[in-house]
């Protein structure tokens, strides 16, 4: 299984970004993706998920009615698209993949089983 983040770039303040993570190895629209980001000097932390039989959504405190979580999965492809950003959200951004087959997706990082190498957002003015 393999994941690829793409998308990140440096934006300003108020700003927004589409990150894309395409997957293969898979069949991809049976498993819930994850996001997360970390900052440096920080713990990981989840930014939201999608499942994979309804497109369900859990987005973190931190970025509910700011970042949208999406998938097409005849692309293979899911989708973190951040509007209104913040200093703050300044990460390293990662998709994950859970390979339990379940109708709920999980915010916790270590539930996960595959990750792509991330991409990083620098929200500055």
């Amino acid at each position: 299984v393999q994941l690829q983040a793409s998308g990140g770039g440096p934006v300003q303040p108020g700003g927004s970004l589409r990150l894309s993570c395409e997957a293969s190895g898979l069949t991809f629209s049976e498993y819930p993706i994850g996001w997360f980001r970390q900052a440096p000097g920080k713990e990981r932390e989840a930014v939201g998920c999608i499942t994979g039989s309804d497109g369900g959504l859990s987005y973190a405190d931190s970025v509910k009615g700011r970042f949208t979580i999406s998938r097409d999965n005849a692309k293979r492809t899911a989708y973190l698209r951040m509007s209104s950003l913040k200093p703050e959200d300044t990460a390293v951004y990662y998709c994950a993949i859970d390979n339990l087959i379940t109708p709920s997706c999980s915010l916790r990082w270590y539930e996960y089983d595959y990750w792509g190498k991330g991409t990083q957002v620098t929200v500055s003015s």
